[in-house]
């Protein structure tokens, strides 16, 4: 639990005065993997402010895709940018623009106390990926996108199918690495400050971009009012401070 200054929790009080007015609900959110922490601690103040109750699914960017399209009932989604590039997907929400949440870029964790390479820059990071007998990622997530475009910017794909260690969720990256089942653990920094692993870095900055993670409505929510709240909720001064204590930049 975050110990915040008093003018926060003052900001978190007002909250509570502006969203008790309404009718409680229950919320159905969807959400990116990698926001798993930091909306996990964000949730119950949440609830505790404004009377709400939130029930929050957490998955990958192609599954988060085939759960839209399929009709699955939802109010609200904080999910990788890379969601609503989807034409089918983005149908499924109000029209007009998206409300960005947080952001985070990639790096690289290996064991904790294990030597950690230099990766400042692309022929570092080129060598220590190279180095290494096997690398834990998610593969079928937006960050796992990039990271594989990134082996192919440095032209290592090949060699990166046989050293690879794929995992179902972001959470399994950090304890792959820290039982030694892999020797790095490469995805969003936010993921990679856990117990057991040290971050050994940022990507180089050649190499490095954020990955966005924005917010929407659902078209046919009929809980818009508390959706709307929890989007206001997340960019208070209190949930920006619990962003950024989870590795994220807020925005």
């Amino acid at each position: 639990m975050i110990n915040l200054p008093s003018t926060i929790v003052a900001s978190v009080l007002g909250l509570a005065l502006g969203l008790a007015t309404g009718q409680a609900a229950e919320l159905k959110v969807i959400a990116g993997g990698s926001m798993t922490a930091a909306l996990n601690r964000l949730g119950p103040d949440f609830e505790k402010a404004s009377g709400h109750t939130l029930s929050i699914h957490f998955d990958s960017t192609p599954n988060l895709i085939k759960l839209i399209t399929a009709g699955t009932p939802f109010d609200l989604a904080v999910v990788p940018v890379d969601v609503f590039q989807d034409a089918t997907a983005r149908s499924h929400f109000t029209s007009g623009p998206t409300i960005d949440i947080a952001r985070v870029g990639y790096g690289i964790a290996v064991r904790a106390g294990a030597t950690r390479p230099d990766i400042a820059t692309s022929a570092g990071l080129k060598k220590a990926l190279l180095d290494a007998a096997s690398i834990a990622f998610v593969p079928s997530s937006a960050a796992g996108a990039y990271v594989t475009k990134v082996f192919e910017r440095l032209g290592i794909t090949e060699e990166m199918k046989a050293r690879t260690k794929a995992v179902a969720t972001p959470a399994q990256i950090a304890p792959a690495v820290a039982s030694g089942d892999a020797v790095l653990g490469v995805f969003l920094t936010n993921v990679l400050i856990a117990p057991g692993v040290d971050l050994a870095g940022p990507f180089p900055a050649e190499l490095q971009q954020d990955l966005v993670f924005t917010s929407a409505v659902a078209a046919d929510s009929k809980e818009a009012g508390a959706a709307h709240a929890l989007i206001d909720y997340l960019k208070t001064p209190a949930a920006r401070a619990a962003l950024e204590a989870a590795g994220m930049t807020p925005g």
